[in-house]
C-alpha cells in the first residue's frame, strides 16, 4: 500500500553535480542563510537532511533536466517487446535514435549520466559530512551502508549503459582538474562489486524497512543488485556468493513472497507489498512538479508517456475527458502472443484497448502496458499539472526477480542443483496460474524473466548479456542478435526497426557535451562501427 513517508521528499540541502567536469562553482556551497555547510552538518537532524538528498536523484530519471529517461523505457525502447511511438520519429529523436541503434554523440541519454553523477555527488557528499560529528554509531552505520549502496546504484545505471566511465569515490576538486579517470566497464565492475559486498556483508541495513522508511536501501535491495551485477558481469568467480546471499538471507526468510494477484500489485494497494524489495516513491498530495520544475516533489510522468492519445473511452481514466497520453511505448503483438491463453500476467502487463477509438500516434498497436497505465484515482488529488504527477511507485526489484536470480544461479554456480532451479523457476509460474516445467534449463530461466518482467526494463539487459553466452545454454530468441533485428508489426504505420544490434551496441554514446567538458574522455566508439 502507499506509505506517506520522508523519502518522497525532495531536500534539496546538498548541491547536485550537473556535469562530470565543470567549474568550481558548484562546489563552493552554503546554506542559504550564509552558514558555512561545517557549521550546518553538525547534527543529526542535518546529516538525514544529507542523506535524504542523496536518494532524491532516483525521482528524477523519469523527466528531468530537459529529458525523459524513465528507467524502464530507456532500455525497453532497445528490446523487442515495444515500439518507442509519440508523435512520429522526431519526437523524442534520442530514443527513436537508440531503438534503432543508430544513437549519436547528440541523440543519446544526456540527461541520465547528469543525474546519475548527481546522486554520486550527493552520496559523497553524505559521508563527508558523516565525519563531522559524533553520531550514535549503529545510526552512523545505518547511514553509511544505506548511501554507500546508493551510490553503487547510481553508478550501475551508468556502467550498464555506457560502460567506460570516469568513476570516483570522494568528490572532484582542484587538484584533479574538478575530473575524474575514465574506467574501463571490467574495473567500474570490480569496484563497485567490491564496494557491495562490503555493504552486505557488513549485515547493518535491515533486511526489510518498516512502512515509515519504506524506500530506503536494504539488505535486500543490495543483494538483488549485486545478483544482476553479477550476472550482466558473467562474473563466474562469484556466481555462488551471489546464490548463497539470496538463498541465505533472502529467499524463503519470511521478510518477502509472491503476492498473490499479479495485475493487483500493480494497483496502488500493491504498492510495498510483499513481493517489492524496492520501490521509488512517488506522491501526488506532494505535488510541486510542474512544468519548469521537473525536479521538485511529486508524482511521475511514465503513465502519460505510456498510454493513448485523445483517449474518451473511460476504463478508469480521463473520465472528465481533461487527459491525455502521450502515446510512447507501444506494446508489440508478439509481447503478447507469447503468453499462454491462461496466463493470469497478461491482465497485469497488457493493457489491451483493440477495438477502441482514439488519435493514433507512431507505430501504435493498441496495446500499451498495463504495469504503469493511468488511472485518474492516482492523479485526482494533485495540486498541480496532473499529467505530470501519477502516484505510481516505480518497482525496481520484486521477490520474483529473486527467486529467478536464484534459478539462473542454480544453474550456473559451480555447485548448483537443476532441482532448486526447477522449484525457484515453478513458483513463479504457478503464480501465474500455469503448468509447472520439469527439469528447467537456463534458457526456460530467461524465457521466464521475459513473461514476467515485460515492461520493467529488464528484457534487453538480459538479451544482452544472453549473446555472450553458448548457444546450448540460451537459444537465439533470448539472444540479442536473435530478436534485435528489422522488423515490423504488420499492419502498423510508423518508425519501427530497420536497423540490427550487434555486440559493438552494448554501450550507448556519450554526450558530446561531456566530452567537450573533459578531453580525456573517451567516446565509446565501437558503438558507430
Amino acid at each position: 500500500m502507499k506509505t506517506t513517508q520522508s523519502l518522497v521528499l525532495g531536500m534539496m540541502v546538498s548541491a547536485a553535480l550537473l556535469t562530470t567536469s565543470c567549474s568550481e562553482d558548484f562546489l563552493n556551497v552554503e546554506k542559504p542563510d550564509g552558514e558555512p555547510l561545517e557549521e550546518y552538518y553538525n547534527s543529526k537532524e542535518h546529516i538525514e537532511e544529507a542523506v535524504i538528498a542523496a536518494y532524491d536523484p532516483i525521482h528524477w530519471h523519469d523527466w528531468g533536466l530537459g529529458q525523459y529517461n524513465a528507467y524502464n523505457i530507456d532500455s525497453e525502447i532497445m528490446g523487442d517487446d515495444f515500439w518507442v511511438g509519440g508523435a512520429n520519429y522526431q519526437d523524442m529523436l534520442h530514443w527513436h535514435m537508440l531503438g534503432n541503434f543508430e544513437a549519436t554523440a547528440d541523440q543519446t541519454l544526456s540527461t541520465l549520466w547528469t543525474i546519475d553523477y548527481s546522486g554520486v555527488k550527493r552520496c559523497n557528499d553524505a559521508l563527508k559530512y558523516l565525519t563531522w560529528v559524533e553520531l550514535d554509531p549503529s545510526y552512523e552505520a545505518s547511514c553509511e551502508m544505506q548511501v554507500r549502496g546508493l551510490r553503487v546504484f547510481y553508478y550501475n545505471n551508468l556502467w550498464h549503459l555506457f560502460g567506460n566511465i570516469p568513476f570516483y569515490l570522494e568528490n572532484l576538486t582542484a587538484s584533479t582538474n574538478y575530473t575524474a579517470p575514465q574506467l574501463k566497464a571490467d574495473e567500474v565492475y570490480e569496484q563497485l562489486i567490491t564496494e557491495l559486498e562490503q555493504v552486505i556483508d557488513s549485515k547493518v541495513l535491515p533486511m526489510k524497512w518498516d512502512d515509515n522508511n519504506a524506500g530506503r536501501v536494504s539488505q535486500a535491495m543490495a543483494i538483488m543488485m549485486y545478483a544482476e551485477m553479477v550476472t550482466y558481469q558473467n562474473d563466474t568467480e562469484r556466481f555462488f556468493k551471489a546464490l548463497s546471499y539470496l538463498k541465505d538471507q533472502l529467499i524463503g526468510q519470511g521478510k518477502y513472497a509472491l503476492y498473490p494477484d499479479f495485475r493487483g500489485m500493480w494497483l496502488t494497494d500493491g504498492e510495498w507489498c510483499s513481493e517489492s524489495i524496492w520501490e521509488i516513491n512517488y506522491d501526488q498530495t506532494q505535488s510541486e512538479r510542474d512544468w519548469g520544475s521537473g525536479l521538485a516533489v511529486g508524482g511521475m510522468v511514465i503513465p502519460t508517456l505510456i498510454s493513448p492519445n485523445d483517449w474518451h473511452n473511460g476504463d478508469g481514466w480521463a473520465e472528465d475527458g481533461n487527459q491525455d497520453g502521450w502515446g510512447f511505448l507501444p506494446m508489440r503483438l508478439r509481447t503478447l502472443q507469447m503468453y499462454d491463453a491462461e496466463d493470469t500476467r497478461i491482465a497485469g502487463t497488457v493493457w489491451d484497448v483493440r477495438g477502441t477509438e482514439y488519435t493514433l500516434r507512431d507505430a501504435d498497436t493498441h496495446l500499451w502496458l498495463f504495469k504503469y497505465r493511468p488511472f485518474d484515482v492516482n492523479n485526482a488529488n494533485g495540486t498541480t499539472s496532473k499529467n505530470l504527477n501519477y502516484a505510481n511507485n516505480f518497482r525496481v526489484y520484486r521477490y520474483a526477480e529473486a527467486l529467478l536470480y536464484a534459478a539462473e544461479l542454480s544453474l550456473r554456480a559451480s555447485n548448483g542443483i537443476v532441482a532448486d532451479a526447477t522449484k525457484y523457476v515453478n513458483e513463479v509460474r504457478a503464480r501465474a496460474g500455469i503448468a509447472p516445467l520439469s527439469n528447467v534449463t537456463l534458457d526456460d530461466v530467461f524465457t521466464e524473466r521475459h513473461k514476467e518482467f515485460v515492461g520493467e526494463g529488464k528484457r534487453y539487459f538480459d538479451l544482452v548479456r544472453a549473446e555472450f553466452m553458448t548457444d546450448a545454454q540460451v537459444s537465439s530468441a533470448n539472444k540479442a542478435t536473435g530478436v534485435l533485428v528489422p522488423a515490423q508489426d504488420e499492419g502498423v504505420v510508423g518508425s519501427q526497426r530497420t536497423n540490427a544490434w550487434k555486440p559493438t551496441k552494448k554501450y550507448i554514446p556519450i554526450y558530446q557535451a561531456e566530452l567537450d567538458s573533459d578531453p580525456a574522455l573517451v567516446q565509446n566508439e565501437d558503438y558507430f562501427k
